[in-house]
Protein backbone atom coordinates (compact mmCIF):
# COMPACT_ATOMS: atom_id res chain seq x y z
CA UNK A 1 0.00 0.00 0.00
CA UNK A 2 0.98 3.86 -0.65
CA UNK A 3 0.61 6.25 2.21
CA UNK A 4 1.06 9.79 0.72
CA UNK A 5 0.66 13.00 2.01
CA UNK A 6 2.59 16.25 2.21
CA UNK A 7 4.89 16.85 5.12
CA UNK A 8 3.81 16.99 8.53
CA UNK A 9 0.56 15.22 7.56
CA UNK A 10 1.05 12.57 9.96
CA UNK A 11 1.81 9.85 7.33
CA UNK A 12 4.59 8.62 9.20
CA UNK A 13 2.52 7.73 12.42
CA UNK A 14 0.25 6.16 10.33
CA UNK A 15 2.59 4.01 8.25
CA UNK A 16 4.14 2.90 11.79
CA UNK A 17 0.36 1.78 13.01
CA UNK A 18 -0.38 0.02 9.68
CA UNK A 19 2.72 -1.86 10.10
CA UNK A 20 1.99 -2.91 13.78
CA UNK A 21 -1.33 -3.74 12.93
CA UNK A 22 -1.16 -5.54 9.81
CA UNK A 23 2.72 -6.42 9.96
CA UNK A 24 3.94 -4.46 7.68
CA UNK A 25 7.38 -3.33 6.68
CA UNK A 26 7.60 0.43 5.84
CA UNK A 27 9.24 1.62 3.02
CA UNK A 28 10.94 5.78 2.97
CA UNK A 29 9.20 7.46 -0.68
CA UNK A 30 10.64 10.80 0.72
CA UNK A 31 14.16 12.00 -0.77
CA UNK A 32 15.66 13.46 1.87
CA UNK A 33 15.19 11.15 4.50
CA UNK A 34 17.32 8.50 2.89
CA UNK A 35 20.46 10.75 4.23
CA UNK A 36 22.08 9.42 7.01
CA UNK A 37 23.54 13.32 8.11
CA UNK A 38 19.62 14.23 8.34
CA UNK A 39 18.03 12.32 11.30
CA UNK A 40 16.47 15.42 12.84
CA UNK A 41 16.12 17.98 10.31
CA UNK A 42 13.89 15.41 7.89
CA UNK A 43 12.19 14.32 11.31
CA UNK A 44 13.23 10.85 10.40
CA UNK A 45 11.55 7.50 12.23
CA UNK A 46 13.43 7.20 15.34
CA UNK A 47 15.17 4.37 17.48
CA UNK A 48 11.68 3.74 18.72
CA UNK A 49 9.64 3.30 15.43
CA UNK A 50 12.43 1.54 14.36
CA UNK A 51 12.08 -0.83 17.00
CA UNK A 52 8.29 -1.02 16.63
CA UNK A 53 8.06 -2.59 13.16
CA UNK A 54 10.56 -3.26 10.47
CA UNK A 55 11.67 0.35 8.20
CA UNK A 56 13.76 0.24 4.69
CA UNK A 57 15.60 2.91 3.07
CA UNK A 58 16.28 5.48 5.73
CA UNK A 59 19.01 7.08 6.80
CA UNK A 60 21.16 4.51 4.01
CA UNK A 61 22.92 7.26 1.78
CA UNK A 62 25.67 9.14 3.05
CA UNK A 63 24.94 13.00 2.41
CA UNK A 64 27.92 13.41 -0.26
CA UNK A 65 25.64 11.06 -2.85
CA UNK A 66 22.90 11.81 -5.02
CA UNK A 67 19.71 9.28 -5.23
CA UNK A 68 17.71 10.19 -8.53
CA UNK A 69 13.83 8.96 -8.61
CA UNK A 70 15.10 5.85 -10.68
CA UNK A 71 17.71 4.72 -8.20
CA UNK A 72 15.49 5.16 -5.52
CA UNK A 73 12.24 3.14 -7.59
CA UNK A 74 14.78 0.16 -8.15
CA UNK A 75 15.70 -0.02 -4.62
CA UNK A 76 11.88 0.05 -3.40
CA UNK A 77 10.68 -2.22 -6.09
CA UNK A 78 13.07 -5.23 -4.16
CA UNK A 79 11.62 -4.07 -0.97
CA UNK A 80 8.63 -4.19 -1.97
CA UNK A 81 8.90 -7.95 -3.64
CA UNK A 82 11.46 -8.64 -0.34
CA UNK A 83 8.32 -7.95 2.23
CA UNK A 84 5.44 -9.73 0.18
CA UNK A 85 8.08 -12.73 0.20
CA UNK A 86 8.38 -12.62 3.77
CA UNK A 87 4.39 -12.45 4.19
CA UNK A 88 4.64 -9.33 4.98
CA UNK A 89 2.35 -6.16 3.47
CA UNK A 90 4.65 -3.44 1.96
CA UNK A 91 3.69 0.18 3.29
CA UNK A 92 5.29 3.08 0.92
CA UNK A 93 5.08 6.20 2.72
CA UNK A 94 6.14 9.99 1.38
CA UNK A 95 5.49 12.79 -0.09
CA UNK A 96 8.26 13.05 -3.07
CA UNK A 97 6.06 13.18 -6.25
CA UNK A 98 9.17 12.03 -8.13
CA UNK A 99 9.68 9.02 -6.18
CA UNK A 100 6.33 8.26 -6.13
CA UNK A 101 5.89 8.87 -9.72
CA UNK A 102 9.40 7.03 -10.56
CA UNK A 103 7.52 3.79 -8.59
CA UNK A 104 4.17 3.89 -10.33
CA UNK A 105 5.04 5.01 -13.92
CA UNK A 106 8.90 3.91 -14.04
CA UNK A 107 11.09 6.44 -16.58
CA UNK A 108 12.63 6.71 -19.90
CA UNK A 109 14.95 3.88 -20.10
CA UNK A 110 18.76 5.96 -19.54
CA UNK A 111 20.97 3.08 -19.15
CA UNK A 112 23.92 3.08 -16.39
CA UNK A 113 26.40 5.78 -16.52
CA UNK A 114 29.85 5.07 -15.79
CA UNK A 115 31.02 7.12 -12.53
CA UNK A 116 33.88 8.34 -14.49
CA UNK A 117 32.06 10.44 -16.89
CA UNK A 118 29.77 11.82 -14.12
CA UNK A 119 33.64 12.97 -12.03
CA UNK A 120 34.62 14.15 -15.66
CA UNK A 121 31.69 16.11 -16.13
CA UNK A 122 32.20 17.59 -12.28
CA UNK A 123 35.81 18.71 -13.20
CA UNK A 124 34.80 20.29 -16.61
CA UNK A 125 32.07 22.47 -15.00
CA UNK A 126 34.90 23.39 -12.01
CA UNK A 127 36.87 24.33 -15.33
CA UNK A 128 34.31 26.33 -17.14
CA UNK A 129 31.70 27.99 -14.99
CA UNK A 130 28.44 27.80 -14.67
CA UNK A 131 27.72 29.67 -18.55
CA UNK A 132 30.25 28.33 -20.37
CA UNK A 133 29.56 24.83 -19.19
CA UNK A 134 25.93 25.30 -20.12
CA UNK A 135 27.30 26.69 -23.27
CA UNK A 136 28.98 23.64 -24.24
CA UNK A 137 26.34 21.55 -23.07
CA UNK A 138 23.70 23.48 -25.28
CA UNK A 139 26.35 22.45 -28.62
CA UNK A 140 25.53 18.71 -27.73
CA UNK A 141 21.98 19.09 -26.14
CA UNK A 142 20.37 22.61 -26.56
CA UNK A 143 17.04 21.91 -25.59
CA UNK A 144 18.27 20.48 -21.91
CA UNK A 145 21.01 23.66 -21.66
CA UNK A 146 17.83 25.94 -22.64
CA UNK A 147 15.51 24.81 -19.61
CA UNK A 148 18.76 24.82 -16.89
CA UNK A 149 20.37 27.96 -15.18
CA UNK A 150 23.53 28.08 -15.11
CA UNK A 151 23.64 27.70 -11.27
CA UNK A 152 22.05 24.36 -11.17
CA UNK A 153 25.43 22.27 -11.39
CA UNK A 154 23.44 18.42 -10.55
CA UNK A 155 21.04 18.93 -13.10
CA UNK A 156 23.64 20.02 -15.54
CA UNK A 157 26.42 17.45 -14.88
CA UNK A 158 24.16 14.78 -15.00
CA UNK A 159 22.95 15.61 -18.62
CA UNK A 160 26.56 15.92 -20.16
CA UNK A 161 27.11 12.66 -18.13
CA UNK A 162 24.49 11.25 -20.25
CA UNK A 163 26.23 12.67 -23.31
CA UNK A 164 29.25 11.85 -22.89
CA UNK A 165 27.78 7.96 -21.37
CA UNK A 166 25.58 7.60 -24.32
CA UNK A 167 26.45 9.85 -27.27
CA UNK A 168 22.49 11.09 -27.24
CA UNK A 169 20.87 14.15 -25.32
CA UNK A 170 19.28 13.75 -22.28
CA UNK A 171 16.63 15.30 -23.45
CA UNK A 172 16.66 12.92 -26.59
CA UNK A 173 16.51 10.04 -23.76
CA UNK A 174 13.42 11.73 -21.84
CA UNK A 175 11.39 11.24 -24.86
CA UNK A 176 11.15 7.42 -24.40
CA UNK A 177 8.40 6.17 -23.29
CA UNK A 178 8.73 5.36 -19.68
CA UNK A 179 9.69 1.45 -18.60
CA UNK A 180 6.92 0.39 -16.25
CA UNK A 181 8.63 -1.13 -13.27
CA UNK A 182 8.77 -5.15 -13.17
CA UNK A 183 6.54 -5.04 -9.68
CA UNK A 184 3.08 -6.09 -8.96
CA UNK A 185 1.56 -3.02 -7.80
CA UNK A 186 -1.59 -3.27 -6.96
CA UNK A 187 -1.61 -1.27 -4.39
CA UNK A 188 -4.04 0.50 -1.92
CA UNK A 189 -3.56 4.13 -2.05
CA UNK A 190 -3.99 6.28 0.88
CA UNK A 191 -3.69 10.09 0.50
CA UNK A 192 -3.76 12.37 3.68
CA UNK A 193 -4.91 15.98 2.92
CA UNK A 194 -5.30 18.08 6.22
CA UNK A 195 -7.12 21.12 6.68
CA UNK A 196 -4.58 23.67 5.12
CA UNK A 197 -4.36 26.01 8.57
CA UNK A 198 -3.86 22.48 10.63
CA UNK A 199 -1.14 21.63 8.41
CA UNK A 200 0.64 25.35 8.45
CA UNK A 201 0.44 24.80 12.18
CA UNK A 202 2.09 21.36 12.06
CA UNK A 203 4.78 22.26 9.60
CA UNK A 204 5.76 25.42 12.36
CA UNK A 205 5.43 23.47 15.27
CA UNK A 206 7.35 20.23 14.21
CA UNK A 207 10.34 22.80 12.95
CA UNK A 208 10.70 24.02 16.41
CA UNK A 209 10.30 20.10 18.06
CA UNK A 210 13.62 19.85 15.50
CA UNK A 211 15.34 22.32 16.60
CA UNK A 212 14.78 21.57 20.36
CA UNK A 213 15.99 18.12 19.39
CA UNK A 214 19.69 19.13 18.20
CA UNK A 215 18.86 20.32 14.04
CA UNK A 216 22.04 22.87 14.85
CA UNK A 217 24.15 20.56 15.74
CA UNK A 218 23.16 17.61 13.01
CA UNK A 219 23.56 20.55 10.54
CA UNK A 220 26.18 22.26 11.91
CA UNK A 221 28.08 18.92 11.64
CA UNK A 222 26.99 18.51 7.84
CA UNK A 223 28.21 21.89 7.01
CA UNK A 224 31.47 20.80 8.41
CA UNK A 225 32.29 18.62 5.97
CA UNK A 226 32.04 21.09 3.16
CA UNK A 227 30.38 19.39 0.75
CA UNK A 228 28.80 20.67 -2.34
CA UNK A 229 26.03 23.40 -1.71
CA UNK A 230 24.63 21.94 -4.50
CA UNK A 231 24.32 18.64 -3.03
CA UNK A 232 20.51 17.46 -2.51
CA UNK A 233 20.88 16.56 1.52
CA UNK A 234 22.63 20.10 1.21
CA UNK A 235 19.40 22.25 0.02
CA UNK A 236 16.95 19.99 2.10
CA UNK A 237 14.18 22.40 3.66
CA UNK A 238 16.31 24.37 6.94
CA UNK A 239 20.15 23.08 6.20
CA UNK A 240 20.79 26.20 4.38
CA UNK A 241 19.02 28.84 6.90
CA UNK A 242 20.81 26.97 9.84
CA UNK A 243 23.89 26.88 8.18
CA UNK A 244 23.73 30.83 7.16
CA UNK A 245 22.48 31.37 11.08
CA UNK A 246 25.19 29.23 12.68
CA UNK A 247 27.91 31.09 10.34
CA UNK A 248 26.17 34.46 11.52
CA UNK A 249 24.81 35.29 8.20
CA UNK A 250 21.82 36.04 9.48
CA UNK A 251 19.81 35.96 12.76
CA UNK A 252 18.18 32.51 14.19
CA UNK A 253 15.07 34.18 14.33
CA UNK A 254 15.07 34.95 10.75
CA UNK A 255 16.21 31.28 9.67
CA UNK A 256 13.64 29.91 11.97
CA UNK A 257 11.28 31.80 9.69
CA UNK A 258 12.27 31.36 6.24
CA UNK A 259 12.37 27.68 7.09
CA UNK A 260 9.28 27.54 8.18
CA UNK A 261 7.89 30.12 5.26
CA UNK A 262 9.57 27.65 3.09
CA UNK A 263 8.30 24.41 4.64
CA UNK A 264 4.61 25.91 4.12
CA UNK A 265 5.18 26.70 0.67
CA UNK A 266 6.69 22.95 0.10
CA UNK A 267 3.47 21.52 1.78
CA UNK A 268 1.58 23.48 -0.38
CA UNK A 269 2.92 22.08 -3.71
CA UNK A 270 2.92 18.53 -2.09
CA UNK A 271 -1.02 19.03 -1.60
CA UNK A 272 -1.12 20.20 -5.31
CA UNK A 273 0.87 17.40 -6.43
CA UNK A 274 -0.89 14.62 -4.62
CA UNK A 275 -4.72 15.97 -5.88
CA UNK A 276 -3.88 16.48 -9.21
CA UNK A 277 -1.85 13.46 -10.24
CA UNK A 278 -2.81 10.58 -7.70
CA UNK A 279 -6.02 8.92 -8.09
CA UNK A 280 -6.79 7.61 -4.18
CA UNK A 281 -8.33 4.76 -2.77
CA UNK A 282 -9.02 6.93 0.54
CA UNK A 283 -8.37 10.64 0.60
CA UNK A 284 -8.47 11.90 4.31
CA UNK A 285 -7.80 14.72 6.08
CA UNK A 286 -5.72 13.49 9.05
CA UNK A 287 -6.72 15.27 11.91
CA UNK A 288 -6.21 12.96 14.65
CA UNK A 289 -4.78 9.26 14.99
CA UNK A 290 -7.63 7.64 16.17
CA UNK A 291 -10.05 8.61 13.83
CA UNK A 292 -7.57 7.73 10.94
CA UNK A 293 -7.35 4.43 11.94
CA UNK A 294 -11.04 4.12 12.37
CA UNK A 295 -11.71 5.51 9.48
CA UNK A 296 -8.55 3.67 6.70
CA UNK A 297 -7.54 0.39 8.68
CA UNK A 298 -11.16 -1.51 8.15
CA UNK A 299 -10.26 -0.59 4.14
CA UNK A 300 -6.93 -1.68 4.75
CA UNK A 301 -8.13 -5.34 6.02
CA UNK A 302 -10.58 -5.37 3.41
CA UNK A 303 -8.64 -4.74 0.83
CA UNK A 304 -5.94 -7.39 1.77
CA UNK A 305 -8.65 -10.20 1.82
CA UNK A 306 -9.38 -9.27 -1.96
CA UNK A 307 -5.69 -9.98 -2.49
CA UNK A 308 -5.64 -13.38 -0.13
Amino acid sequence: MLILGPTASGKSALALAAAQDFGGVVINADSMQVYRDLRIITARPGERALAAAPHRLYGFLDAAEICSAARWAGLAAGEVQAARAAGRLPIVVGGSGLYVRALLEGFSPIPDIDPAHRKAAAAKLAELGGERFRALLAEADAETAARLHAGDSQRLIRAWEVWLGTGRPLSEWQTLPPEPPSLDLDLLKVVLLPDRKMLYERCDARFGEMLEEGAMAEVRALAARGLDPDLPAMKALGVPQLIAADRGEIGLETAVTEARTLTRRYAKRQVTWLRHQIISDITHDAQHMERMKADIFPKISEFLLTRS
